[in-house]
Parts: C-alpha cells; structure tokens; sequence
C-alpha cells in the first residue's frame, strides 16, 4: 500500500515538473545570414499564433529551395516573441532518426509512461501535446517526403499521420518536397515556396562570402547567378567552394562551363553548413537522391515508373519535353498520376499551352550523375533513342507543330554513337527522320551535317549500293544544292543515278527521281538545254511509271514549266504551270506545301510577260500560303517576300 502511494506520488511530481518546464531542441543555431522570404515568413507566423484548433501547415518546394532554413527562422521568431512556447522538432527524413526524437523527447519530458518497457514514444506525445494543460506548442516536422511512412503505404506501422497531436494550444508545421503529401498531411494550408529572385540570390551569396568585394563585378554575379538556377543550396555551396580554395566568381563559372562529368563533380563537393544535418549529405547533386531512390525501390507502380520517366528525360534536353514523346505502355490515368507525382517533387513544370514540361536544369543533371554512377546511363539513352526513332513523326507539313517539338530532343540522343548494329539501325532510323526535318524546315546546313552522317552509318552497315544509302546521299545532295554548292550536289546526284540505273533499272521510281534532280539542278546552274531535255525524257517516263495524279508527276511537269519559262517560252510555260497548279489545288488542297512552288512560277511567268497586276496578286496569295504553312520564319517564306519586295 505505501509502495503504491509513493509511486503515484512520484509520477505526480514528475508531471507537474514537466508541465512547468518550456522544451526546445531546435537542432541548428540561428542563421544570421537568412535574407527574403519576409512576407512567406509574416503569413508562417500568424498561422502559428491563431490558435486555431489542428493547426496545420506544410510548406513545400523542391529540394535546396530552403524549406529548412525558413522555419528555423520561423521556431526562433516564435521563441523570440513566445518565450513561453515550447518548440519540437522532429526531423522525418527516415523512420529510424523520426522514432529516436521521439524517444529523446519523452525521456527528456519524463512524460508517464515513457520508462514502461516497449512504450510508444509516438502515442505519448501526442497524448501529452493534446492536453491544453501543457501550454502552447509548436511542432515541426522537418523533411517529410516518405508518403508511405505517413500515410502507410509502407505497411510496416500505423501511419504518421494518425500520429500528430491536435489542441488549440499549438500548431504542427510540416516540410517536404513532395506538394501530393503536403495536402494530404496540411489540407488547404499549403505554402509553396516560390524559387528566389535575382535580389534575394545576390544577398544571399553576399552574405555567405568572405570577400565581399567580389560581388563588386556584378556581370559575373549575375551570370553566376543564373547558372545555379536561383538555387540557395547550389549558391551556399558556391560560397563555400570559392572561401574555402581562395577562388573567385568567375573561377567558379569557369568549373561550371567544363564537361559534364567535372561540373557534377564540383557539385559534389561536400561542405560545411551549421544549418544542416550532419548525417545528410550537403551538396546540390546529393539533395535529390533521395528521393530518387524512394521512387525507384518503392512497391508502388507509379513510383517506379516516376523514376522511369525522370532516368526517359535525363536523356533529353530538360526544356519543353513532349508529354507525346514520354512512353505510354500505361494507361492515360497511370500516366496522369506519375506526372503529378514528379510535378509535386518540383521535378518538373507543366507548360499546359503547350503540353510540354520542363525539368529543372539541376534536376536533370543529378539525375544523369545517378544514372552514370548506377551504369544505367548509357543503358536508358538507348532505350530512349529506340523509343524516339518509333515515335518521331515523319516530315509531313502536317506534322510540322510536332516534330519543330522533338527535334531537339532527337540531337540529343543522338549525340552517343554506337558500333552495334542493331544500335546503329534503330539511330539511322532516328538520324534520317530528323535530317528530313530540318530539311523541309529550309535548314539546309543542318540537313547536310545529319545527312552526311547518315550515309557514313548507312555505308558502314549496308553497304554503299543499297537503298536506304543511295536515298541518304541523294538527300544530302539536296541539301547542297539549297545551299547554292551546286557542283558537289551534281557529282552526288550522278553517282546515284548511275546506280540505280544498274541496280534497279531507268523507269524505277527511285531512278526516276534522281533523273528529275539532277535535272532541277542543271537548271538552277542555267543548263536550261540540258535541263529541258533530261526533264521531257523524266516527264514521259514518270508518267507512264506513276500516272498523272501522282504528285511527284506533278512536280516534275512543273519543273519543266519553269524551265520553259526560263528559255522565254512564256505561253508555254503558262499553259504548263496553269494546268499543274489546278491538278494540285484539286490533289492536295490549296495549302499544301507543293502548291508553293506552282504559285510562284506561274507568277513569274506573268510577270516577264509584262502582266504585273495578276502576277502581283499570285505572288501575295503565295506569301500568305507560305507564312501559314511553313511560317514566317522559314527561309523559303523569307525568300518569297524578298523577291515580292524587289517587285513592288
């Protein structure tokens, strides 16, 4: 009986010492060198002391942002201010150091219970925080990113979320990268934070380096600046970096333009920081790895396949990525939550106009330093370069909006050369999509350099005579001949020709076509004898080959046409390119790329014959076609109005 008197007595004694006593265990010194954020900061602060029953707040960003860094600086305002608030704070990053917080707190607090062997630590606090009778509070959890360990999907414990104390006594603030959670743990009262603005990144780095003077050359500040992105981690290490090596700005700008490999590894570079934990590692191309690796070993699908399609856009330029070009084996509502998933990371931004998204620049350039360190780098470019030769779209006018989108994207894996020929295949299959592209895109420069690489791959895996080979290099010859080398193109078109001849006969299709090249170019050279004649002999055969409607047919009567029209035989050439426009406005519709050229020949023809009224009419319906069809920007459209211009 006096046993049990003393035991309660005691348990009492400790719990009115523990109700008395004001707990803190914020586990970094201030940081006097926290700058911006004072508006995010004001809003933090009034939520923290309305007292409203469950208060809960999530403030969420990418990694690096400063999420950490801006509620430090809320928990020492509020202990500033709150003298007699008691702060917790509990870093979430994993379950192993979130369980001994809690531990440590309860021991600390010597809250009942907490001596019973197997005690819940979790359940203790909550129950002790939810009793108005411990005064105020606020509790943080710092970096809570694991959506299974709070909301259970890791099936090991009851989820977290069960977990945090309600009272109108106190607030519970959480952190995290991942925008889904912080809803699903904060509801309504989430605050993004926003990426910093010039100013704010100027300060910040001002204050974190040494020699302040440096900030003096504000040209290199600013560029120095931008190639961090804005990021507070990558210009606090930046900082670190140039005070600890007696650098420079424009040093450490010149580290960041080498090669891929050394610029990840200057963003390795561990540093010193109070601000942060001592067993979480500092450096820009480490902060996102956890998370990462959370997707990629997690059981949940569209986690795995979230860092699928992060490793797919690696290997891609990280602006403007097609969500067309991204791989669909899953459904459209599988394929909908992954990409909420990496936009809730901050993985990504969605450019809804366009359907396009964008992946930070850092982002990108992690992800690629985990894919080579995972020797899985070379690995998902050749699964991306095989997925993006199937889906790029031929060169059609109407797939123009399209493939101008993946055009970029396509140089970039094709950037990796291979020696398999399997391999090779499938890139020459990319390679020669892409130069037909920037070919009928009138980039003719580009064109040749794709073009000449295509011939070299072709030759080496197919030989020089077969066909896919010869079509490249009569390409090639075409984008010579639009750069006015007309010559080189003329040597190329022959030696295909010939070719084809032996190879496939004269009346083939293929044949045919290099004929009526070759033809074209001995009329842009002024060979108009040569030209006529080689264009009749085409002409008959083509036709008799692929029939009157056919649009190459078309084209090459046209080209006849304007040879006529070259040699002074306007009525001729009138006739000719009057009968071919009508065919093709009948065949392909009057906005069709190949109606182009008809328009501006017949329109010249009027014009030599002195009928200036209606060639000028032709030649404004043709700049209009042009403008809408291929663009204003585009060389033939820039030619046309020139010649227009020297009309008028």
């Amino acid at each position: 009986m006096f046993e049990a008197v003393v035991k309660e007595y005691t348990a009492r004694i400790i719990q009115l010492q523990s109700k008395s006593r004001v707990f803190c265990n914020i586990p970094f010194p201030r940081n006097r060198r926290f700058v911006g954020r004072d508006e995010q900061l004001k809003l933090l602060h009034r939520k923290v002391a309305s007292n409203s029953e469950g208060q809960k707040v999530a403030i969420s960003g990418q990694g690096g942002i400063g999420k950490t860094q801006i509620v430090l600086e809320l928990a020492y305002r509020v202990q500033v201010e709150a003298p007699e608030c008691s702060i917790f704070w509990i870093p979430a990053i994993k379950r192993e150091g979130l369980e001994q917080t809690y531990t440590d707190i309860v021991q600390e607090l010597r809250i009942p219970g907490w001596e019973e062997k197997g005690a819940d630590s979790k359940a203790l606090l909550r129950r002790y925080l939810s009793q108005k009778s411990n005064g105020r509070w606020l509790l943080i959890f710092d970096n809570a990113d694991d959506i299974g360990m709070w909301l259970g999907k890791d099936k090991q414990t009851n989820p977290l979320v069960d977990q945090v104390p309600m009272s109108d006594s106190g607030s519970v603030i959480f952190t995290t990268r991942n925008s889904k959670l912080a809803v699903k743990l904060a509801h309504q009262e989430v605050h993004t934070v926003a990426d910093a603005d010039e100013t704010m990144a100027r300060q910040l780095l001002e204050g974190y380096l040494i020699k302040k003077h440096l900030m003096d050359n504000m040209q290199q500040a600013a560029s120095l600046l931008k190639e961090l992105t804005f990021l507070p981690l990558a210009i606090v290490q930046a900082a670190a970096y140039i005070n600890e090596n007696d650098s420079t700005l424009a040093g450490y700008l010149g580290l960041l333009a080498e090669q891929e490999e050394d610029k990840i590894e200057l963003l390795s570079e561990n540093f010193e920081d109070e601000g942060r934990y001592r067993d979480i590692k500092n450096p820009v191309a480490a902060t996102w790895l956890i998370s990462f690796e959370r997707m990629r070993d997690s059981d949940n699908d569209s986690d795995r396949l979230a860092a699928d399609y992060l490793s797919f856009m690696a290997c891609v330029e990280p602006t403007d990525i097609p969500q067309s070009m991204l791989p669909t084996k899953e459904s459209r509502l599988q394929k909908m939550n992954v990409l909420g998933l990496l936009k809730a990371y901050s993985f990504v931004v969605e450019k809804t106009a366009k359907r396009t998204l964008d992946m930070h620049r850092l982002v990108h350039l992690a992800t690629r330093n985990w894919l080579r360190k995972e020797n899985n780098l070379i690995k998902y470019f050749t699964e991306v370069r095989q997925h993006l030769s199937d889906v790029f779209p031929d060169d059609s006018h109407t797939n123009r909006s399209v493939w101008r989108l993946y055009v970029r994207h396509a140089r970039c894996v094709l950037g990796y050369e291979t020696h398999d020929k399997e391999e090779v295949l499938a890139r020459g299959k990319l390679l020669s999509k892409l130069a037909g592209c920037l070919y009928k895109d009138g980039k003719d420069k580009e064109a040749e350099i794709a073009y000449a690489d295509l011939v070299k791959a072709w030759e080496g895996v197919l030989g020089e005579e077969h066909p896919s080979t010869l079509e490249s290099m009569n390409s090639l010859s075409l984008a010579y001949s639009g750069q006015g080398r007309l010559e080189d193109a003329e040597v190329l078109q022959l030696q295909v020709m010939e070719i084809r001849k032996r190879t496939l006969s004269e009346e083939h299709p293929d044949t045919l076509i290099s004929m009526a090249d070759l033809a074209a170019t001995y009329s842009e050279q002024g060979r108009w004898k040569e030209a006529e004649m080689l264009q009749i002999q085409v002409s008959e055969m083509v036709t008799r080959v692929l029939g009157e409607e056919h649009p190459d047919t078309l084209s090459i009567w046209n080209n006849l046409a304007f040879t006529y029209s070259h040699q002074g035989r306007w009525k001729g050439a009138e006739e000719l390119e009057t009968r071919m426009m009508d065919e093709k406005k009948r065949l392909l519709g009057v906005e069709h790329p190949r109606m182009l050229n008809s328009i501006n020949n017949l329109a010249v023809t009027l014009r030599l014959q002195g009928r200036g009224e209606e060639a000028i009419k032709l030649m404004e319906d043709c700049v209009r076609l042009s403008t809408q069809s291929l663009g204003a920007s585009h060389p033939h459209t820039l030619s046309l109005i020139e010649e227009f211009d020297s009309w008028k």
